[in-house]
C-alpha cells in the first residue's frame, strides 16, 4: 500500500475503465471494504480495501485536509 494514498471524496483512476465508458470514481465509503461511484453513470461498487489498493491506478483530486 506504500505510495497510494487516498482519502474519502478522493476522485480516482483505476486500472481498468467501467463499462459506460468513464474512468473516474468517487470515494464515498472507507473501512474495511472501499465503495466508490462512477463520476459517469453513478453506479456504485463495494470492493475490499485489499483489491482496490492493487486495482488503483493514480488519484485525480485529492481531498486531504
Amino acid at each position: 500500500m506504500e505510495g497510494k494514498e487516498f482519502f474519502l471524496n478522493d476522485e480516482v483512476e483505476m486500472k481498468k475503465p467501467h463499462p459506460c465508458g468513464t474512468n473516474r470514481w468517487k470515494v464515498i465509503r472507507m473501512g474495511a471494504d472501499i465503495r466508490i461511484k462512477c463520476t459517469g453513470c453513478q453506479h456504485s461498487v463495494l470492493i475490499p480495501r485489499k483489491d482496490f489498493v492493487k486495482k488503483l491506478k493514480k488519484v485525480l483530486v485529492s481531498h486531504q485536509e
